[in-house]
């Protein structure tokens, strides 16, 4: 499908999320939505770059967290998600996707992505260099920030104050 002989720039990764998302015979069999969890699926696993799809529903959240090496990109499906960049002094910078909408990130930027709107929603995310590990953060009273390294395997929710 892909053959990155080096880690991808955000614009390439823009463009490998759109290209998977407009081949549904990649990922529409891992389309399973869970209203108690988000549910995702690898689809690409090469040298320099993942690819996963995601499924989102109400009250979904992955929390603040960065992608600790990995930059990314998402492509929207279907439905809508919101992205909210962290920022120090400021709330959060929110934005909403819908379908069809493309968003990148660097590694270092600290972001949540939630579910939004009525309907269920699909993304198509890629990292490169290829995503291992994410830091989990959470937000204290105050404003001070917890890391929690954890692995791109497990299911990344909002940390609470017993997980940090």
């Amino acid at each position: 499908m892909i053959s990155a002989e080096r880690s991808l720039e955000l614009n390439e990764l823009e463009s490998l999320a759109r290209r998977l998302a407009g081949r549904p015979d990649v990922w529409r069999e891992h389309v399973r939505h869970d209203a108690g969890r988000r549910t995702y699926e690898l689809l690409l696993d090469e040298p320099h770059v993942t690819a996963w799809v995601i499924c989102w529903m109400e009250d979904h959240d992955t929390g603040f967290h960065d992608h600790d090496l990995s930059a990314g990109a998402v492509a929207v499906v279907s439905g809508r998600v919101r992205e909210e960049r962290l920022r120090l002094g400021a709330a959060p910078l929110a934005r909403d996707f819908a379908a069809g909408a493309t968003f990148s990130f660097a590694a270092s930027d600290i972001h949540r992505v939630t579910h939004a709107g009525d309907e269920p929603a699909v993304t198509v995310h890629a990292y490169s260099p290829p995503l291992r590990r994410l830091g989990a953060y959470l937000v204290e009273r105050g404003g001070t920030l917890r890391r929690e390294s954890i692995s791109a395997a497990e299911e990344l929710r909002p940390l609470t104050a017993s997980q940090a």
